[in-house]
């Protein structure tokens, strides 16, 4: 197991109706105006906004609303955001929604305090402070109400890139489960690939004597397979979502990555997909971590037979550990299918003649990614071919 530092000081308000309790905490953690952050009409349509508004006014915090987060969030609204923030003397954000709603916020919070673009953070700069964010969750997914983490994509090229940094963690977040009753069976299944994938990231990994996280990985893992099919054909099963919407968080605020390697490169080949063709992340990465798989498998053959045995139930075959490995592979592409999850590029409408351009756009030169196998061009090129 490797040295680290482990910094999660996000406060958890988990449970039913515990949105209506949102003012209470921001006062608490020192918010007086705010910037409420949502996306599209969901959260009006369901009264939520207003509950949350209600919450706000009862304990006399002002607030300006910022609205009109889409999927893949983008930097327009970003700026937008910041502009308000500047103007108004805003010193907490307050995001209602999901992933893309949380990332959108962090980019404000740290842009907000920046003097340069906020845009630098997302090409290498660490953020080192942020107004204070606060989250309540309605789709369980990208984990980001935990995370020190945000992705954007920019709107010149169409760049979909990540910014990190522990000031980007929430101060609090209030998760509902009954918040993700009315999504459609395809955004709660994207939502379900995406926290599976943060845990896989970390899981397939070169450091070796780390059982306690393997584990843990394992576990989370376990958990997801067993509740999300009741939690796609029950809707409103709240034993289900509840233990999804938490898996989902311990998924990525890195407490099953401590100590270990990382790998990261399926996001990242993920996130060109999105960003050229404006898919569900969750769907992008159902097609590409099957290929990634099978294309570095042999790396650590043992590795990927122990995914299959302890996570799938294979048996092991020690003769021929290769088969186990595949096996594993199998059920897990078998497992997204079964959620209703593309695999295969034509299922995204994404196109062959295409991969040139997605490769180009990762923008590696004589660089790598990915730290399990470090990939080059030509590598990246290969998995984007299996995944075709």
């Amino acid at each position: 197991m490797n040295n680290f530092n482990f910094y999660s000081p996000t406060y958890f308000i988990f449970g039913k109706g515990r949105e209506n309790e949102a003012g209470k905490y921001v006062k608490r953690f020192g918010g007086t105006k705010v910037l409420l952050h949502f996306g599209g009409s969901s959260a009006i349509k369901s009264g939520l906004l207003d509950r949350v508004k209600n919450s706000l006014n009862g304990e006399d915090i002002s607030f300006v609303e910022l609205g009109g987060v889409m999927p893949n969030p983008r930097s327009g609204l970003v700026y937008k955001g910041i502009d308000i923030c500047k103007k108004e003397s805003i010193d907490f954000v307050l995001a209602v929604g999901g992933g893309s709603v949380i990332d959108s916020a962090k980019a404000i919070a740290a842009g907000a305090l920046y003097e340069g673009d906020f845009w630098d953070f997302y090409t290498g700069k660490k953020v080192e402070k942020a107004l204070p964010v606060a989250t309540i969750l309605t789709i369980a997914a990208a984990g980001s109400e935990g995370s020190s983490s945000t992705v954007i994509t920019h709107e010149n090229g169409m760049l979909k890139r990540s910014a990190e940094g522990n000031a980007l963690r929430p101060v609090f977040s209030i998760l509902n489960p009954e918040l993700t009753f009315t999504l459609p069976a395809y955004q709660t299944a994207c939502g379900i690939t995406d926290m599976m994938a943060h845990v896989l990231e970390r899981y397939f990994t070169n450091t070796q004597e780390v059982e306690i996280t393997d584990r843990l990985c394992e576990g989370i893992l376990l958990t997801i397979i067993k509740e999300a099919p009741v939690a796609i054909s029950e809707p409103t099963s709240y034993g289900a979502h509840a233990n999804i919407m938490w898996a989902g968080m311990v998924a990525h605020n890195d407490i099953c990555g401590v100590g270990r390697e990382q790998d990261w490169a399926t996001h990242q080949m993920e996130h060109e997909l999105s960003a050229l063709y404006d898919v569900a992340h969750g769907a992008g990465l159902a097609v590409m971590f099957p290929a990634w798989m099978k294309f570095v498998m042999n790396h650590d053959v043992m590795r990927f037979a122990q995914f299959a045995v302890r996570v799938w139930g294979c048996e092991m075959d020690f003769q021929h550990p290769e088969t186990t490995a595949k096996e594993g592979i199998a059920k897990f592409e078998q497992f997204l299918i079964s959620i209703g999850m593309p695999v295969r590029f034509a299922e995204l409408g994404a196109k062959a003649e295409d991969i040139p351009t997605l490769v180009k756009n990762m923008r590696l030169g004589n660089h790598t990614v990915g730290s399990f196998v470090k990939l080059t061009e030509k590598d990246v090129t290969e998995i984007y071919k299996l995944a075709v």
